[in-house]
């Protein structure tokens, strides 16, 4: 049986040296993402997500990971939602972090904003790999702009 690389990992991608993206990693995943390295996990979904696991603080903890959950509601992403997120991405700093949601959507829009405003990296490229997963729309688009 073949073993499971990040690569494997529904919307992998990676943003950094100390930084990558995914949408819900399974249980036998979050092992692959400890032997790569990261011992902070931030998960950006609420519970009831689809594919969501229930018990995801548990089984971190188990593994000796760090996790911080800030759910985002899709509908209604807040900026007390991306503070509470730079937050914890600023005290990660230099540290192994990978960041979830569902599908990396949330994600992705959060580490565009992060990339722009506290990384200082160029928007044009940082939107490049948002584009990756996906063009954001509606609130979205509002919440990148």
């Amino acid at each position: 049986m073949k073993s499971e690389s990040l690569q494997d990992i529904y919307n992998y991608l990676e943003i950094g040296e100390f930084i990558s993206t995914s949408g819900q990693p399974t249980e036998k995943q979050f092992i692959t993402i400890r032997d790569a390295g990261f011992e902070n996990v931030i998960n950006l979904a609420p519970l009831n997500t689809e594919n969501s696991l229930k018990n995801e603080s548990e089984i971190l903890a188990n593994l000796g990971i760090n996790y911080i959950h800030i759910p985002v509601d899709f509908s209604n992403p807040t900026e007390e939602n991306y503070n509470d997120f730079e937050g914890h991405m600023k005290a990660f700093t230099g540290k192994n972090v990978w960041v979830h949601c569902a599908a990396n959507m949330r994600v992705s829009a959060f580490i565009y904003r992060y990339r722009c405003n506290v990384l200082g990296e160029q928007c044009q490229s940082a939107k490049k790999e948002l584009s990756k997963i996906w063009v954001p729309f509606g609130v979205w688009k509002e919440f990148t702009d």
